[in-house]
């Protein structure tokens, strides 16, 4: 028999950021981002091709799932969320 645990692999999470959204401010968001995860991937992006919500709310994806908050707390504590799961 096989241990099923022996072939799991470990993946970081990986954060995409565009630096382009209005909804969005890297120069704060990012620092959160590491500080959350700090073995986290973060790619910055010029587009996601998430414009609409993009243009009124900060967001982020999270393994390719997007987030999105009211504001960069709440995207912050929606994060969380997630990781917790």
């Amino acid at each position: 028999m096989f241990n099923l645990d022996d072939f799991m692999i470990d993946f970081n999470n990986e954060f995409k950021v565009c630096d382009k959204c209005k909804g969005t401010n890297v120069n704060t968001l990012i620092p959160r981002l590491k500080k959350l995860d700090p073995d986290a991937t973060i790619i910055k992006l010029t587009c996601i091709s998430y414009c609409g919500p993009g243009r009124d709310y900060p967001f982020v994806f999270l393994n390719n799932k997007p987030i999105l908050g009211d504001n960069e707390d709440d995207l912050i504590r929606r994060i969380k969320e997630v990781l917790d799961e």
